[in-house]
């Protein structure tokens, strides 16, 4: 077997060849830092390009351009009361303008960036195997293309026909497994078959365990939002509460974040009505696509949550449809909402529009008024489920005003409540103790890290203050393949 420093080498010379930088986490979250030079080629490569300087545009302030963009203020929405029914600010952040239309191109950085920079990771004799439920393997893919490794993608066959196409075109290797997005034990059995085939050719990078995910949203999502409330407060503005679908539990590492900053937030964990692990150790399938279920991640600190939600995937789909089909955007214009901000609607995908119904819940929940401010994530956009708008119009027929109007009152004016549970000590503590009977019964976790993320004080803080010593190591290897000092 080959030390470290051996691997070291062939992943400077790879670098060296691809002419690949790597960026920080400062220059993710602060654009305005990255060397001028690097600034000067993004103005000739597209959004998506499979150039690596790309790997510059993982972040949130992208100008929303497809070709040549610069670098301004955060992506995102502020949701009018007409249309949201409360009087809470709800406040998301848009994913659509990183690369691949997706954040999780930040999720993906961490994990496989953390390995090729301290000899953990050949990219010329190792496959980066990406587990999902739709885009982390499609970040994952697009990173590593861009870091000059080649990928392996698993998710259930059941995702959108774009997620496969497109893993196809980037050339990665695209395993499908039984079932939909809540199927994630299916995909774990055949990352543990591919590496039993293939041993050390393959490594796995499992974004339900990775703490790099976490560790990315800690550093760029959480002061992003934190950007975007300092952007839109007012006077007696307060940042009140904090809504995200469980997913990987990535994003919620942003809340470890703003807690720091404003500590009275309440954070609000969704997940499918139809998959109810966390409300009532709960099964089954459903179709809110990005947010894998039946099972509690490794990374999900459960210790800093206030509520959990259940979200309906029936209002999800039907509000997809109310804001792509042209009926329905018609009738939310008739309804008073600014017809610019309708023709934005697209820029929530599926798993966003459930965001936007779970930030209403919370805000209902706590009866919260317009001083009060809610954060949240729209991670994709409609660009990536459009086979989903004609699968529906086959199911159920043409729109009409009539489906708008029943769904507006249905799915917006009218959400209730309903499956939301705020969380006592022991509440927490029973939804920790599920990540057992996968991590440590499955997934060969130990006990002692179990009992440690629950009773340690410093177990979670502590991962996250390593991220200006990944800065620096970033720097040092940058140093070694010598091409950063042109840019300087």
């Amino acid at each position: 077997m080959r030390s470290r420093e051996e691997v070291l080498k062939n992943t400077i010379k790879r670098c060296r060849e691809r002419n690949i930088i790597i960026p920080t986490y400062a220059e993710m979250r602060d654009p305005k830092s990255i060397p001028e030079g690097i600034k000067k080629e993004l103005k000739n490569i597209g959004l998506w390009d499979l150039n690596p300087r790309n790997l510059f545009r993982i972040t949130w302030k992208n100008e929303p351009l497809k070709q040549g963009g610069g670098f301004g203020k955060v992506n995102y929405l502020s949701f009018p009361g007409e249309l949201t029914g409360v009087r809470a600010k709800i406040i998301m952040l848009i994913g659509k303008f990183f690369p691949t239309g997706s954040h999780k191109v930040g999720a993906t950085f961490g994990p496989l960036v953390h390995r090729l920079i301290t000899g953990e990771f050949d990219p010329t004799t190792q496959k980066a195997l990406w587990p999902s439920t739709g885009n982390y393997c499609r970040g994952g893919a697009y990173d590593s293309y861009l870091l000059g490794c080649q990928a392996i993608a698993i998710l259930p066959e059941m995702m959108s026909k774009e997620r496969f196409q497109w893993l196809k075109d980037i050339g990665a290797e695209v395993f499908a497994t039984p079932g939909c997005e809540s199927n994630v034990k299916e995909i774990y059995d055949k990352a543990k078959e591919l590496v039993a085939e293939r041993g050390d050719s393959v490594v796995t990078l499992n974004q339900f365990e990775e703490i790099a995910n976490s560790m990315w949203h800690y550093a760029v999502t959480g002061s992003a939002m934190e950007e975007v409330f300092e952007y839109e407060k007012r006077d007696k503005s307060r940042l009140s509460g904090v809504f995200l679908t469980q997913g990987s539990a990535g994003t919620l590492g942003c809340t470890d974040y703003l807690r720091e900053k404003f500590p009275r937030i309440k954070v609000c964990a969704g997940e499918a009505l139809q998959c109810p692990t966390l409300l009532f150790n709960g099964y089954g399938g459903h179709r809110i696509e990005g947010i894998g279920d039946k099972h509690v991640p490794w990374i999900h600190n459960l210790k800093n949550m206030d509520l959990v939600a259940g979200i309906d995937d029936e209002q999800v789909i039907r509000l997809m449809r109310l804001f792509n089909e042209p009926e329905g955007k018609g009738y939310l214009v008739e309804k008073g909402v600014d017809p610019a901000f309708v023709d934005k609607l697209d820029l929530l995908g599926i798993s966003g529009i459930a965001n936007l119904i779970g930030s209403i819940k919370l805000a209902k929940y706590f009866e919260m008024n317009e001083n009060d401010t809610i954060l949240t994530v729209a991670t994709d956009s409609m660009e990536l489920y459009q086979s989903r708008i004609n699968e529906e119009r086959e199911r159920l027929g043409e729109y009409n005003r009539e489906k708008a109007a029943a769904c507006f009152d249905t799915c917006l004016m009218n959400i209730h409540t309903d499956y939301m549970l705020e969380l006592s000590y022991y509440d927490r503590k029973r939804m920790h103790n599920l990540k057992y009977f996968t991590w440590i019964e499955q997934q060969g976790k130990t006990v002692e890290e179990l009992d440690a993320q629950w009773y340690d004080e410093n177990y979670w803080t502590s991962r996250f203050a390593e991220i200006d010593e990944w800065d620096e190591r970033i720097r040092e290897f940058n140093k070694k393949v010598g091409l950063i000092d042109k840019y300087i």
